[in-house]
């Protein structure tokens, strides 16, 4: 009898598909049948078993492999066979979990491996490897600031228990003014006549009512706890630049467009904050991302970090902002619209979009403009998943085709509505058989 010939969208297009079902001990793993006697091994999850991994994939002549995004149990063993040669595909859990009859880790394994054997799989997003690289530092970074920041809300609680009010008649504690004040205190000086001596130029308050904040209650005990909280603080601060310098020398590793190290005037790596002027950024994306409004030097390291510069893994503009989540997700059932709201996301650079967007509510630009106009019609929080979407089509658009930015200003929009209602006047006013001429003022 004629074997029957399969649909052409279920043919085997991965012949030397493997899958591996991820867990925190064990990695089931399973192969074609026709490649080993028992088609499915179990390996344990230290380095050694890995490596015994990946040379057991290799005797079964193995290419590519398809493995679930558990944890981040998946990424050892992600990396390991990605120096090995092989071609790994990162699977969301949720594409495959949904069919029923498959209730252990062996089944849950072949389940994968046949899915990737007829190309049913799509591989979730991973960028190069420095750029990974650069994530790491960026995200341990990002969780430094925060933690530090704790222990800046500690330092003003303190300050309050000892009715000092430095951070009524100063804006920022943790400047130059502020630490100065906080470091005497905690070196035993708690007079206000010298604790004043600290305060630079600038100051919107008078050194009276300042002199005023610092007459406090200074206790032992919460001079103790003062000390304590200022010791964490620059603790956290030390590793944050310590982190700054790896970041330093991740961007100068990274040879995108041809750039070259950025040096100061002594042949030493700027610091990250010396970035601002647009050097190195420029660089390695080859235009002026800074020209933007809502970006700065820190935002796009952290979106860099987590899309990488290479826009091309994404067919159209439409494909990247629905991956970020900043699309509406319609769910449409019997011809209507059930659900047109953007998708639960656990991005990290949707995050910082939207955190850009939200810095454009008083600037004197386009995208300000854009952002105030959706604000009164639609409310803040619409206002800034529509900004943040924005701003991911203009990152897209200039890192794609390197064209720059060009900001139309914030009036854009008026002079629109003004053009849009002397042009609707006009043909209300012809259509009751009247004419209106336009005259200078």
């Amino acid at each position: 009898m004629k074997k029957k010939r399969l649909p052409k969208s279920l043919e085997k297009m991965n012949l030397n598909a493997a899958g591996i079902d991820i867990g925190s001990t064990e990695h089931y793993v399973a192969v074609p049948e026709d490649r080993a006697e028992k088609n499915f091994r179990v390996f344990q999850t230290f380095t050694s078993d890995l490596y015994e991994l990946g040379n057991w994939l290799k005797e079964c002549k193995i290419t590519t492999v398809a493995m679930e995004s558990t944890g981040v149990y998946w990424i050892p063993l992600f990396q390991i066979l990605e120096e090995m040669g092989f071609e790994v595909y990162l699977v969301n859990a949720h594409h495959v979990k949904n069919v029923p009859g498959r209730k252990t880790d062996v089944k849950d394994c072949q389940w994968l491996q046949e899915l990737h054997t007829y190309g049913l799989l799509r591989a979730s997003f991973q960028p190069e490897s420095v750029i990974r690289q650069l994530r790491v530092i960026m995200r341990q970074r990002d969780m430094l600031i925060r933690y530090s920041s704790s222990h800046i809300q500690h330092i003003q609680k303190t300050l309050t228990l000892m009715n000092i009010k430095l951070s009524n008649v100063i804006s920022d504690i943790t400047g130059e003014t502020g630490m100065g004040i906080i470091r005497d205190i905690v070196r035993g000086e708690h007079n206000p006549e010298e604790l004043i001596k600290n305060c630079r130029r600038g100051l919107k308050n008078s050194t009276d009512i300042i002199k005023k904040s610092l007459e406090g209650n200074y206790t032992e005990e919460h001079i103790f706890l003062l000390n304590q909280n200022l010791e964490l603080y620059d603790f956290y601060k030390k590793k944050i630049e310590a982190c700054e310098k790896e970041i330093n020398k991740l961007l100068s590793s990274i040879s995108f467009n041809n750039c070259s190290n950025i040096s100061s005037k002594d042949g030493n790596i700027q610091k990250l904050d010396d970035f601002t002027t647009n050097d190195y950024l420029k660089k390695i994306t080859g235009v002026d991302l800074l020209a933007v409004k809502g970006f700065n030097t820190n935002s796009l390291l952290a979106i860099i970090s987590e899309v990488g510069l290479d826009m091309s893994r994404w067919k159209t503009v439409k494909h990247f902002t629905s991956w970020l989540g900043l699309s509406p997700n319609n769910k449409i059932s019997g011809g209507k619209i059930l659900h047109s709201g953007t998708k639960k996301t656990k991005s990290y650079a949707s995050k910082v979009f939207r955190l850009c967007a939200q810095s454009l509510s008083k600037s004197n630009s386009y995208l300000g403009g854009f952002y105030r106009r959706l604000k009164s019609r639609l409310g803040a929080p619409k206002a800034n998943v529509a900004t943040a979407r924005k701003l991911s089509i203009i990152f897209y658009t200039m890192l794609k085709n390197g064209v720059e930015y060009n900001d139309l200003g914030c009036d854009y929009f008026d002079e629109r509505h003004k053009e849009r209602s002397i042009k609707n006047l006009k043909k209300r006013a012809e259509s009751l058989g009247f004419s209106i001429v336009e005259c200078s003022a």
